[in-house]
């Protein structure tokens, strides 16, 4: 089976190299030329645009940094693809945006699968980022080995729509545990204690989080590098507070977090690292949270 993968960004390339280096068939497709060489030394072939990636595989994958832009690509692809053909989503959209795309793409007869992702770009690199399948039961194991072949864990959601959700909530609860973090970190900080052991000592508590083991090790070096931007940690907050209107769910920390977000972005730009949420608490008060020890970047 022939796969095209568009979108080869922070998670996409790591993705997309996993796929290769397992020795799936692959074309590649990326607006940013630079990021051809790192392709070209795994002998993956390269299209220049978005269709010509797309007009002779069986699958197109792709992961792109919001809806517009995938209903944008997905216009692309749509008319060369071949009959038959999957298309497989890994980008974090609402499941309104999700099923509405969808619904174009089965329209021109392609089979449909959402599969945005979780765990953070360490884990993408690694090949162990945990996959959120949402759709068709058999589309999901008629691209098992690939899936496989990118994540650690595969779990199945259910139909469409499902996975969009889920990815959401799992955000969310990340953003939310982010600003909570902070506020133990600093807590600590200004109590007194020695920081690497009370990031220790939290590890290995009730109250320990997987961003605190992971995120809050960036944060203590101050390299604050999880290659995820403010701008895309709101995008995912604001699809969460959508589903709570929707299901009727008050979603007050969510809200919290979200405003918290704003203010980032505001003080540090769109483009700043996610983790940089908690910069804002230590130049309110002046405290940096600085350890030794601790990795600028998660392997």
């Amino acid at each position: 089976m022939r796969y095209a993968y568009i979108g080869l960004g922070n998670l996409g390339g790591h993705l997309a190299a996993s796929l290769a280096s397992a020795g799936f068939p692959l074309v590649v497709h990326d607006r940013d030329p630079g990021l051809r060489p790192r392709f070209d030394a795994l002998g993956v072939d390269w299209a220049d645009v978005a269709a010509e990636a797309a007009a002779e595989a069986d699958a197109v994958i792709t992961c792109l940094p919001s809806p517009a832009v995938s209903e944008a690509v997905l216009a692309q692809i749509l008319p060369v693809m071949k009959p038959g053909a999957d298309w497989i989503e890994m980008s974090t959209l609402g499941r309104a945006e999700m099923l509405r795309l969808a619904a174009t793409a089965e329209a021109q007869g392609l089979g449909v699968l959402e599969c945005p992702v979780t765990g953070g770009v360490h884990l993408a690199a690694q090949g162990e980022i945990t996959v959120l399948a949402g759709g068709e039961a058999a589309l999901v194991d008629r691209h098992r080995p690939a899936l496989e072949a990118m994540g650690g864990r595969i779990f199945h959601m259910g139909p469409l729509g499902s996975a969009a959700l889920i990815k959401v909530i799992t955000n969310m609860l990340a953003f939310v545990h982010l600003v909570a973090d902070g506020e133990a970190l600093m807590l600590a900080k200004r109590g007194g204690l020695d920081l690497k052991t009370a990031w220790e000592a939290i590890a290995a508590s009730s109250g320990s989080s997987f961003v605190h083991e992971t995120e809050g090790q960036l944060i203590l070096n101050g390299s604050y590098d999880i290659a995820f931007t403010m701008d895309l940690a709101l995008k995912d907050l604001g699809f969460a507070m959508r589903f709570g209107r929707e299901f009727g769910v008050p979603l007050d920390l969510a809200s919290m977090t979200e405003q918290t977000f704003l203010k980032g972005r505001a003080a540090y730009g769109g483009a700043a690292q996610s983790t940089q949420i908690v910069k804002l608490l230590e130049d309110l008060l002046g405290t940096d949270l600085r350890a030794e020890g601790f990795p600028a970047r998660l392997e």
